[in-house]
């Protein structure tokens, strides 16, 4: 399977799903009187790490709000499976749940089939991070094609201190043609 991948700068692929605990989840589109959004694509309850992140970015989450930022996290699976999951984790986010195989590939997420039906029952994206400008742009983004690749959200804290700063005047990076 091959997949487009986003380019930084680009416009962030708007779309909704599904939020935990009821409604809809607008993905793409900062609330909370925030200006940039982070996005975070996660595995799924059959993941650990998934689960240990997710964690992670509860613990984080004041810090990224002080800086602008509104944070989600997303998921292909069921109603069922996100709510296995995210019961114990007690999300202080908004999390989505039910990402089609097409929202997932257009972020251009890799996608993998289950080992085995102990593990899920459907195809899942593997982990990506999107940081969404006041513009709607891709500032920021990170992808993998497994569980153990995933950027350190404490360094990505950092990285959006010093971005978000304008006296550092940084552009976003990757753009040359």
């Amino acid at each position: 399977m091959s997949t487009t991948k986003l380019a930084a700068g680009s416009l962030f692929p708007k779309f909704d799903v599904d939020q935990y605990g009821g409604g809809t989840l607008h993905v793409g589109t900062p609330t909370g009187g925030h200006d940039w959004q982070m996005v975070v694509v996660y595995r799924g309850k059959h993941c650990p790490i998934c689960t240990r992140y997710l964690n992670t970015l509860n613990d984080l989450l004041d810090d990224f709000h002080g800086q602008g930022v509104d944070v989600i996290a997303v998921t292909g699976d069921k109603a069922d499976q996100a709510d296995g999951q995210l019961s114990d984790i007690a999300p202080k986010f908004p999390v989505g749940y039910g990402m089609s195989i097409a929202q997932i590939q257009s972020l251009g997420l890799y996608v993998s089939d289950p080992r085995s039906a102990a593990e899920t029952d459907h195809p899942f994206p593997e982990p990506g991070l999107f940081i969404i400008n006041g513009d709607g742009a891709i500032q920021i983004l990170d992808i993998s094609n497994a569980p153990f690749a995933r950027p350190d959200l404490n360094v990505v804290l950092g990285g959006v201190k010093f971005v978000r700063n304008p006296e550092n005047n940084y552009p976003i990076r990757g753009m040359h043609d």
